[in-house]
């Protein structure tokens, strides 16, 4: 199954996130298919790029966003 979540990147106390679709089986760190975009929670306004007609082209194709993933893009409109 295919799945749209975040992999966390960065360094010890500073998160960010790349959100990525990957195949479910792999590792939250490991091989994914695509980069959709990126997240940042620690800046002032909580930057997120989320790279909008990828995002429902795997929609479409069938991959389930994570919860957060689900929230990231809503919030986005």
């Amino acid at each position: 199954m295919t799945v749209i979540r975040l992999a966390r990147v960065g360094y010890k106390h500073n998160p960010k996130y790349r959100v990525v679709v990957a195949d479910s089986r792999k590792s939250v760190k490991g091989r994914f298919i695509e980069l959709i975009g990126h997240f940042d929670p620690l800046s002032k306004d909580k930057k997120a790029v989320i790279d909008k007609d990828k995002y429902q082209a795997w929609v479409k194709k069938g991959a389930k966003p994570s919860q957060r993933a689900r929230s990231l893009f809503a919030k986005l409109g």
